[in-house]
């Protein structure tokens, strides 16, 4: 998506009928850079994957009426353990320096977090860098699914561990994309829900972790990720002091066109539970299918929600955007 497909798009967008009041921030966004949109793209003759600027995401933020955004480095792909990349690390850097550079261009607009794979040598070091930027500093994203962490594994978990606790020391926010990976089978639902809870919140206590997609990203029929939310759900309910901190967001809630009625009513009795107050609206990247902000926005409204309920998702504004 460039500059003037996103002019296009937003021109789209803005024909879209309104859907009550706008989100004040869209707190799951990213950006591709022209080198993650070279990795990503399909081999030919498909049509290759676009990159997507901060002048792009502004465009499409503005047709839909939201004023602010996180964008979610995507640095940690480079380090997907199915994909071969000489030299990861150093893409890795140049990927969340990129993100940085947008980000800096609408410091009123966005919030940048930095991204990487937990599982790697370098994790800490580069959140030690991150840190240090101004416009990486506020937020870490942790992508479980594309950076192959197994919740069965001791290590993986000590490694999780200890970079949750590295971001808590440096007061960065956590949005994590809890669910497992999908292409290598690993395990997820309740007993991974139980280790996120148990092992990882605990080690970062002071700052807010965003769980991402209402602990899924597969798909209304992700019956594990119904059995890792729930088990969330029920500590929030009980007021399990460890979910102080949690926030959760809708992205992809609404989006996905085979979402029955019966999903969108289990999804929005999950939200009641957990208590709109801690539910941020997020729309994801406009890429691959999923759909803009505007669009996305009035896909969630497909929820059995109140008006009310809806106003107050809407107002919702995670403290690390304050």
């Amino acid at each position: 998506m460039r500059s003037g497909l996103a002019a296009v798009i937003a021109m789209i967008c803005a024909s879209t009928p309104a859907y009550g009041q706008a989100p004040i921030a869209d707190h799951h966004q990213h950006l591709f850079s022209p080198a993650l949109a070279a990795l990503i793209s399909p081999a030919p003759p498909a049509a290759p994957v676009a990159p997507i600027t901060a002048a792009d995401l502004v465009t499409l933020l503005d047709a839909a009426g939201i004023r602010r955004a996180a964008v979610l480095s995507t640095a940690y792909i480079f380090e997907q353990p199915t994909r071969k990349v000489d030299n990861a690390y150093e893409k890795v850097r140049a990927d969340n320096d990129w993100t940085s550079q947008q980000v800096a261009q609408y410091p009123d607009r966005l919030v940048g977090f930095c991204g990487l794979n937990p599982l790697k040598d370098y994790a800490l070091d580069e959140l030690a860098r991150c840190a240090k930027d101004p416009n990486l500093r506020r937020g870490l994203k942790l992508h479980f699914g594309n950076s192959g962490v197994d919740y069965t594994d001791a290590q993986h978990v000590d490694r999780l561990r200890r970079v949750f606790r590295a971001a808590n020391s440096y007061k960065m926010a956590i949005v994590v994309h809890m669910r497992a990976s999908f292409g290598q089978k690993l395990p997820y639902g309740k007993d991974a829900a139980l280790v996120l809870l148990n092992e990882l919140v605990p080690a970062a206590p002071d700052v807010p972790i965003q769980i991402a997609h209402l602990a899924g990203g597969g798909g209304p029929a992700d019956q594990a990720a119904h059995d890792a939310l729930d088990v969330l759900v029920d500590a929030v309910s009980r007021g399990d002091p460890r979910t102080t901190q949690l926030w959760f967001d809708v992205t992809g809630m609404g989006t996905v066109p085979k979402m029955t009625p019966d999903e969108l009513a289990y999804f929005a009795a999950k939200i009641r539970q957990l208590g709109v107050q801690r539910v941020v609206y997020g729309s994801d990247a406009p890429s691959g299918g999923n759909p803009p902000p505007q669009q996305a926005w009035a896909a969630f409204r497909k929820l059995p929600l109140s008006d009310e309920e809806f106003r107050t998702i809407a107002s919702n504004l995670a403290p690390y955007m304050k």
